[in-house]
């Protein structure tokens, strides 16, 4: 994820250096769950989770989800876009040559995500499927604690 840059990302949030959490989400556009999630993004982005989407249609390419991701892609204002789209309103965009959709999807299939939403944590965990924000962050701080504790660990014994 790191070498795959953030110009090919939407990212929703406060800047990477204001970030208590930073987490990549493989999501599909027609996904209930992946749109569960993006309706409490103002309360994820207020926890201090940055969030930074990935387009992974599990249905494949040359399919609508796969048309609607690179429609958002084309937007004039992807995140506006974005979140119409993931409150299942159409998007207007007209066709601007490549987008990252088939890259995105292809890299969900090296991490081998097969559902979405596929949530990639800043120490590289998978979580699989939606958590509730409350719980996400739960979930974040606990493994920052351990990486945390591990890298602490690791320094005392060199």
């Amino acid at each position: 994820l790191a070498g795959f840059g953030e110009d090919n990302m939407i990212i929703f949030g406060p800047a990477a250096k204001d970030a208590k959490y930073e987490i990549t989400v493989f999501t599909d556009i027609d996904c209930g769950y992946c749109r569960k999630l993006h309706s409490e993004i103002a309360q994820l982005n207020s926890l201090g989770v940055r969030v930074r989407y990935m387009f992974f249609p599990r249905s494949g390419p040359n399919t609508t989800s796969w048309e609607k991701a690179e429609a958002v892609w084309c937007a004039a204002d992807r995140k506006s876009a974005f979140t119409a789209a993931k409150a299942g309103q159409p998007v207007q965009s007209k066709d601007c040559g490549p987008t990252p959709v088939t890259a995105e999807w292809e890299l969900g299939q090296a991490f081998g995500v097969h559902g979405t939403p596929a949530i990639v944590t800043e120490h590289g965990t998978l979580i699989a499927g939606y958590l509730p924000p409350r719980e996400l962050v739960a979930r974040l701080d606990s493994e920052k604690r351990l990486n945390t504790a591990a890298g602490a660990a690791s320094n005392s014994l060199q």
